[in-house]
């Protein structure tokens, strides 16, 4: 399969050495402009965790030109645009997407922003309390926090397994001075990266570039090294009194670029990527013990992992995590069939085709790449989707179940549970393979 060859990238990196990557599609009507900067929960302390969540939702509080949240809002609204940000643990991004004749208007909105934002001390004051109530959503939806309990299980109490939104004692703490002292080391021009996307071409670029030339170098802390090392099982219980028992069982993997990471890619979608998947049919169909079930991978700059996340009752947790140990363990004994093992690739394909048809998914495929990489310093360049592609078909059965050996065993699996659970012991025994 050739993908688009009318979609093609260009970096230009700008005086103040903040890089700006222009990716065009023909025939659309849209355009994307999206910031990214290299920081997120995993660049705090304990003190500040919470901060780089916290931050991206003042930035959206008022500039000198547009005092308050009503006047930023409101010129992004009168023009159509979709707009947002989000926080992960290795990044934060701000994206504006409007019709391409808005373009020069959501350049000038979010490069104020980020340029100019007062971060007055009574919005400061006012925000603790949307993110707080943010968390409580978080808390109170089991289908979002058990991610956070199994990254909790992985890497404790260090900052890859503290919450992204920090905890309610560390928001309420925050103050002017720290959001201050964050922003002006993290938000620095050297790491982070502008992603113009959709029917854009010079002209954009040279407005993109003279809207962010001011943006500065500033002294940046980076984050801290993972631990990935792990030398026996464990378990994670969160006691709630529920009718469900939300689970995620998973491994540690392979980190962002590694060699391994398709292969822990489709072996994730031959598990539990689709409604064919191993898991979702013998979870689901054939035992009808879950209403959903899903396996996906993370790759962090330094570590990651792959995992199935399921609601299952409360009496069929053990069944539900044998089924699912079952699968792991078929992987790293038996190789995938040939039309198995392209089915998975071509559903990977597929579906990357489909979301990078729009400019804001393109802008993100190309700015997290940028931002990870530059994070690792690695010095490999980001892969044009029809390179990607090609990566994705050189994986071979071999490679699945080399890959497979190497992370479905015992000492490597982790399980964190939400349910009337308490007995932790009891759980561990249940982890081998």
């Amino acid at each position: 399969m050739a993908y688009q060859n009318n979609i093609m990238y260009k970096i230009t990196k700008l005086p103040n050495q903040l890089e700006l990557i222009s990716a065009p599609i023909a025939g659309t009507k849209t355009a994307t402009v999206l910031f990214m900067a290299a920081t997120g929960s995993r660049f705090e302390k304990m003190a500040d965790n919470g901060l780089s969540h916290f931050l991206e939702h003042l930035f959206f509080k008022g500039t000198r030109k547009r005092p308050n949240t009503l006047a930023i809002s409101s010129e992004l609204d009168k023009a159509g645009g979709e707009y947002n940000a989000f926080t992960g643990k290795e990044y934060t991004g701000f994206y504006v997407k409007v019709e391409a004749g808005q373009l020069k208007l959501a350049l000038d909105v979010l490069a104020d922003m980020l340029l100019n934002s007062r971060f007055a001390a009574k919005e400061i004051e006012r925000e603790k309390g949307v993110v707080i109530e943010e968390l409580n959503m978080y808390l109170d939806n089991p289908l979002y926090y058990i991610e956070d309990l199994f990254e909790q299980c992985l890497y404790g109490d260090t900052p890859a397994g503290r919450d992204t939104v920090g905890s309610k004692k560390t928001i309420a703490g925050f103050s002017r001075g720290q959001v201050l002292n964050y922003y002006a080391s993290q938000y620095s021009a050297k790491q982070a990266v502008i992603c113009l996307a959709g029917k854009v071409g010079e002209a954009a670029v040279k407005a993109a570039a003279g809207y962010f030339k001011k943006f500065g170098e500033k002294k940046y802390r980076d984050k801290t090294p993972t631990n990935d090392r792990q030398a026996g099982p464990k378990i994670n219980l969160h006691f709630k009194k529920t009718d469900q028992a939300h689970l995620s069982l998973g491994v540690r993997a392979t980190a962002y670029g590694h060699d391994d990471e398709l292969a822990v890619k489709i072996l994730s979608l031959i598990l539990g990527g689709s409604m064919s998947s191993r898991l979702f049919i013998g979870l689901r169909e054939r035992s009808g013990l879950a209403y959903y079930v899903r396996t996906h991978n993370e790759a962090y700059t330094d570590s990651g992992y792959l995992t199935t996340q399921a609601g299952v009752p409360v009496s069929k947790l053990n069944e539900a995590v044998k089924i699912i140990l079952a699968e792991y363990g078929k992987l790293a004994a038996a190789p995938v069939g040939e039309t198995e093992l392209k089915k998975a690739k071509q559903c990977l394909i597929g579906r990357l085709a489909i979301e990078l048809e729009t400019s804001d998914n393109l802008a993100s495929w190309y700015a997290r790449q940028a931002i990870l990489l530059k994070e690792q310093a690695s010095g490999e360049k980001v892969l044009a989707p029809e390179k990607y592609f090609v990566r994705v078909k050189r994986v071979s059965a071999a490679d699945l179940i080399r890959v497979a050996k190497k992370i479905f065993v015992a000492d490597k699996l982790n399980l964190a549970v939400i349910g009337p659970y308490q007995d932790e012991e009891k759980y561990v025994k249940l982890l081998k393979l």
